[in-house]
């Protein structure tokens, strides 16, 4: 039977299905390289077409791309100054069904304010941009799920931002937009595909795919990166959505052809909610890119940045001059201008920017000017491109070509699969004043728990329930509760502590000392439940705070080589850890 749960054993019976596929009867149809947003809508999709399918990962769930973005769910303003009308409004489609239907819980409103420096041709010029987007968003299946713009005053603005510097703008519109916590997004789409049968392995790499005697891909070898097994599997479609490292996955295939990806890096800084005295996200153009001003949680989230990245692909840092450069412009338009000293956090990502055309010997059947859709050889599929909003339309695209004419009887349906947390959202939101009054949490732990878990807090309760302790907040990070490391261990596949720290909870940039006061107590949750002796529970430790320590590091170098060198000193969790076995 099916289980949503992630957990140490379900990835061993991944592992084992795994094995199991040289079988021919047990032959997996597809094989999904890459644990980002694209991959896991792809196994989603693919599962619910009554696919047998398997999903890998070399790192955790979302520990790319995936987990270090803007945090926004968006049609993109930017595209309709390039016209691109059909872009805008896939977009915005996509993001109005997981408000309404999809991840009511994950992904929420937020409105925007679009500062006007003139008073005439600018607030005509963008009034009439926004009122696009707004129409583009109208025509949209289904109710409306945002309010409409709105233009407003310089006395209106600064009562919605009042940290806004006067002489910064005459007015602004106001428009609305969504955002969602990434990485979450990311386990909950898998989990929502391991509900449906999807077999699920992080930190499992691909070290080779096999190839038929015909030359067609038939399979992959991959590596348990836990014990150092080698895994030969067989399925009949292997895809590869490795963001950055598309190039290095097709390589594997022995064929020339494929996509070209460039990585560009873009780099956020966070600072406290109450360092900024404002109601309203900000969007800004800058000279190279846009700045956004982002309410998040507790928090802002400031950037980006839109710079080539040359260094290695793994874990890219921000450095002292990405820093200086978003409070530069941040500060262009903020009453109390921010320092080194207000930012408790940065994170840095790498977008696979798609290059024009594909390699020789490609066949291209999908191509749009976010993302495209390509064959290196028979039996690979690779995708590249996209953004966060869009991933489902990247998954149904991957997914039809992969399969070719068997997508017409086998048509994609996850646009009507709510994802784990959606069902019965609004039950438990009325159930949950009985839970808070029980264990005496405030209304926004109830809010971040909902936020969160949607309909899922009541698997937490469950946890609490059978031992009290959970119900209380970390001493140390009192935002996330005991119950939300168990349930991360239990229920979303965490197998190491900065799985914890970094993508379960958002603790290695979310307090200023990344949540080093909270590793005993989060260790001390962790370890029976993955079966850790005292040795394991210490190099674990070790490993985060090393980490943290190469963070720190790379952000007084003032370029990327310098600050990425300072970053891989610190050694892998891996190369601390002891292999099981």
């Amino acid at each position: 039977m099916a289980t949503n749960r992630l957990t140490a054993e379900s990835r061993d019976q991944a592992l084992a299905a795994l094995e199991a596929s040289t079988t021919p009867s047990d032959e997996l149809d597809v094989l999904v390289v890459g644990g980002g947003v694209t991959g896991a809508g792809i196994a989603l999709d693919a599962v619910t077409r009554g696919l047998s399918t398997a999903i890998v990962e070399a790192q955790d769930w979302a520990s790319g791309t995936s987990s270090r973005s803007s945090k926004l769910v968006h049609g993109g303003l930017r595209y309709l100054q390039m016209l691109d009308f059909h872009l805008v409004h896939e977009a915005l489609t996509e993001r109005d069904l997981l408000l309404r239907d999809l991840a009511p819980h994950l992904v929420r409103p937020v409105p925007f304010l679009y500062p006007l420096e003139h008073r005439i041709w600018e607030r005509a010029y963008v009034g009439t941009g926004i009122a696009l987007y707004d129409t583009l968003a109208g025509i949209a299946p289904g109710k409306r799920a945002m309010p409409i713009h709105r233009h407003l005053t310089r006395g209106q603005m600064a009562r919605k931002f009042p940290d806004l510097a006067h002489d910064a703008a005459i007015g602004a519109v106001q428009y609305w937009d969504a955002s969602v916590d990434d990485a979450r997004l990311v386990t909950t789409i898998i989990r929502t595909a391991a509900g449906y049968g999807a077999h699920a392995a992080s930190r499992t790499q691909v070290v080779e795919l096999t190839q038929s005697a015909t030359g067609a891909v038939n399979g992959a070898v991959v590596v348990d990166l836990e014990t150092g097994k080698r895994i030969t599997v067989r399925a009949r479609q292997v895809i590869n959505a490795t963001g950055v490292w598309t190039e290095d996955t097709e390589s594997l295939a022995g064929s020339e052809g494929g996509l070209r990806v460039l990585a560009s890096k873009g780099i956020h800084v966070v600072v406290p909610r109450e360092r900024i005295r404002g109601n309203v996200g900000l969007i800004l153009q800058t000279e190279k890119s846009v700045l956004f001003i982002i309410p998040w949680s507790r928090y802002w989230i400031i950037g980006t940045t839109d710079t080539p990245w040359h260094e290695d692909l793994r874990d890219p840092v921000a450095s002292s001059r990405d820093i200086d450069y978003v409070l530069e412009h941040a500060n262009a338009v903020l009453a109390h201008p921010l320092t080194r000293g207000d930012v408790i956090g940065t994170f840095a990502g790498l977008r696979p920017l798609l290059q024009p055309g594909t390699k020789e010997g490609t066949s291209s059947a999908k191509v749009s000017r976010e993302h495209t859709v390509a064959s290196p050889t028979p039996g690979l599929s690779v995708i590249a491109g996209g953004k966060l909003t869009t991933y489902r339309i990247m998954a149904k695209d991957a997914v039809d070509h992969a399969i070719g004419q068997r997508a017409a009887a086998l048509p994609s349906i996850t646009h009507k699969i709510p994802l784990v947390g959606a069902v019965g959202l609004q039950a438990v939101q009325r159930q949950a004043r009985t839970w808070a009054k029980r264990y005496r949490w405030t209304p926004p732990m109830v809010d971040h728990l909902l936020h969160r878990y949607g309909s899922d807090v009541a698997e937490l309760v469950e946890l609490c329930e059978a031992d009290p302790s959970l119900a209380t907040p970390l001493e140390h990070a009192p935002a996330y509760l005991r119950a939300e490391v168990h349930y991360g261990v239990t229920h979303e596949g965490a197998l190491h502590l900065e799985d914890v720290l970094l993508h379960r909870t958002r603790l290695v940039y979310e307090v200023p000392d990344a949540g080093l006061a909270a590793l005993p107590e989060i260790a001390d949750v962790v370890a029976p439940l993955l079966g850790w002796d005292d040795s394991t529970k210490e190099a674990e430790t070790a490993a985060y705070r090393e980490r943290v320590k190469a963070y720190d590091a790379a952000a007084s170098e003032t370029d990327d080589a310098s600050a990425q060198a300072a970053r891989l000193r610190a050694p892998d969790v891996a190369e601390m850890v002891p292999l099981e076995g």
